[in-house]
């Protein structure tokens, strides 16, 4: 079962469509029927992408975290198609930095992962909510915005951004009388997307491929889910409910921040890990 805005003759706008999760979301719409516009700042990717999908489709060269831009986008979208049915917030970028350094990576990171969410939000919601049709929003987290795993402190911030704006849509969506707009966050698993391919010439066994993600994405909008939390093809949904609860209760039990990678933890953290996943 699809959710009602996947349907024949409606409109998706996907950012970050010109390759990876967004351009597989953008191919299963188009194979319902709909029609598309992926947007992209890539603009080499986006002209490869236009050639390969089939349908009616509308490509734009856009970058995501200018306001401007985003509303030429939509005026672009609605002279062309009328209506948004399905808004995919999916443009991402990583390369961020750390808690004091690369003040720059800090600004393209949030710039992109999060102002071009809120962006998208705050351009396109407004009239998606009036037309008083069956629609959906979905937002493309990352489970590094809610474990907060070291390394890239720029972009586990960007995505636990995501993670709260998109429950505070849900919640104000839910309150509106007669709203027929839906809000879901994605949380794709470890996956085989342009970000990795760059560092990465070869598919690891570990990754699933973005149409594995696409299509988990569309079943559980189908089912009315709002946390759509991908495994992969090395952690299972067991072992990510565990890692979440561990992450949860670190403070709950004042525990050093990040316990999970703090050596004085490890043996706790192991044996939380066997015995709940």
């Amino acid at each position: 079962m699809h959710h009602p805005a996947i349907s024949e003759g409606r409109v998706a706008v996907v950012t970050g469509g010109a390759s990876g999760i967004g351009l597989a979301v953008a191919e299963r719409c188009l194979a319902a029927g709909m029609r598309v516009c992926i947007a992209d700042r890539d603009e080499a990717a986006l002209a490869q992408a236009e050639s390969r999908l089939s349908g009616d489709v509308l490509a734009v060269s856009v970058d995501v975290s200018r306001l401007e831009q985003v509303e030429a986008l939509r005026a672009q979208v609605l002279d062309r198609f009328g209506e948004v049915a399905l808004l995919m917030n999916n443009a991402g970028t990583g390369g961020g930095g750390g808690a004091f350094s690369r003040y720059e990576g800090w600004q393209k990171v949030l710039g992109v992962n999060l102002w071009g969410v809120i962006n998208g939000l705050q351009t396109f919601l407004p009239g998606m909510i009036e037309q008083g049709t069956p629609a959906a929003v979905v937002n493309t987290g990352s489970k590094q915005g809610i474990t907060n795993p070291p390394g890239d402190a720029a972009y586990n911030v960007s995505k636990a951004g995501v993670r709260s704006v998109t429950e505070s849509l849900a919640h104000e969506l839910r309150g509106l009388d007669g709203c027929q707009v839906s809000a879901h966050l994605l949380v794709p698993g470890f996956t085989y997307t342009g970000l990795i391919r760059q560092r990465i010439a070869e598919k690891p066994a570990a990754a699933w491929w973005p149409e594995q993600v696409a299509d988990r994405l569309l079943e559980a909008m189908g089912r009315g889910d709002f946390y759509v939390i991908c495994p992969d093809n090395d952690v299972t949904p067991a072992m990510d409910a565990a890692r979440l609860q561990w992450n949860t209760d670190d403070v709950k039990e004042n525990r050093p921040a990040l316990s999970r990678w703090h050596p004085d933890y490890e043996e706790a953290f192991t044996a939380f890990m066997q015995r709940n996943s």
